[in-house]
């Protein structure tokens, strides 16, 4: 199986990387890996599985990123997922809203180092995909250097490979999952000294990051640079990652193109009965920084929820840009 290039890849981000916003930013970026929203283990055994898991090849490369606790029913949705060709499952272990909790799974599962092993091992017999982990520094008290370095050495036994590490810690109560995303302050360097302290494993720094210079910089550290919030808000941000980094001639298209492109895309899943708002909410930041830009999210955002809203909605959106 070849190696999964995860140099540059955007975050699993619930309500956020759906797959239309997937097919989006596929058009902007041909390389960067592409996660999905978390889903979790009931949602997949006793919900709707081909919703939450079925996704346009045009997506690929895609990570598949489940939320769960148990070692069975992960094992069991890792080997439906399989069947689906995602390229990774990755198991989180970072997220810090309370319902996740009440479940027992995301952030609160880096106090139970064990759990999480069995899990990514349980995970591993299923399947010839990469399973990886993306977790937090740190939770609560639970802070120390030690208890991230005995957290990755644990679950490294259980033959994880590949961990994205979003370089703050969670606190479980207090703050909300947004504020748990901005509040904690990030340490950068603890992650570099994972690396340095365990150069066998693939280490992918997460958190803040906003620009290909900061980008460049992390990558004299670590392994890979997951991008979250900038790659939703300002997701042209992407057009120069392919030659940045991959070493691919830059033809990523215009960002008038890009709107022509989602066209055919629209219209065929507004055919399946989703509504045009589904899509275009994605596309919002696509004008970042240039003059209509508000224009045109203002536009989308009056127009695109109206009941009978068609294609026009985005065409007359993409004429105030000048």
């Amino acid at each position: 199986m070849t190696k999964l290039n995860r140099t540059i890849s955007i975050a699993p981000m619930l309500d956020w990387t759906d797959r239309h916003d997937r097919y989006f930013l596929r058009l902007i970026s041909s390389k960067a890996l592409l996660y999905t929203e978390m889903v979790t283990t009931g949602a997949i055994l006793h919900g709707d599985e081909t919703r939450h898991l079925k996704f346009d090849p045009a997506e690929q490369p895609v990570a598949l990123q489940l939320g769960g606790s148990n070692p069975t029913d992960l094992a069991k949705c890792t080997k439906i997922a399989d069947g689906y060709g995602y390229q990774e499952v990755n198991l989180n272990v970072g997220c810090p809203s309370d319902r996740v909790q009440n479940g027992r799974f995301g952030a609160c599962l880096m106090a139970e180092p064990e759990t999480v092993a069995n899990c990514v091992r349980a995970m591993k017999e299923v399947t010839d995909l990469p399973v990886t982990v993306k977790n937090r520094i740190g939770i609560d008290d639970l802070d120390s250097y030690d208890h991230l370095v005995n957290f990755i050495g644990t679950v490294k036994e259980a033959g994880c490979e590949t961990f994205i590490i979003h370089a703050r810690k969670a606190w479980l109560t207090g703050l909300s999952p947004k504020e748990n995303r901005t509040v904690p302050p990030l340490d950068y360097p603890r992650v570099y000294q994972l690396k340095k302290d365990f150069p066998e494993l693939e280490i992918i720094i997460n958190g803040g990051i906003q620009t290909l210079d900061e980008i460049d910089e992390h990558l004299t550290h670590v392994d890979g640079v997951m991008i979250g919030r900038e790659a939703y808000q300002n997701p042209y941000f992407l057009a120069q990652i392919d030659g940045r980094y991959y070493g691919v001639s830059d033809d990523t298209p215009e960002r008038k193109q890009i709107v022509d492109e989602m066209l055919p895309y629209i219209e065929r899943e507004m055919e399946k009965g989703v509504p045009l708002k589904s899509i275009t909410r994605h596309m919002l930041g696509l004008f970042q920084s240039l003059p209509g830009a508000r224009a045109w999210r203002r536009h989308i955002s009056e127009n695109a929820h109206l009941k009978g809203a068609e294609l026009n909605v985005l065409t007359d959106a993409a004429a105030k840009i000048r």
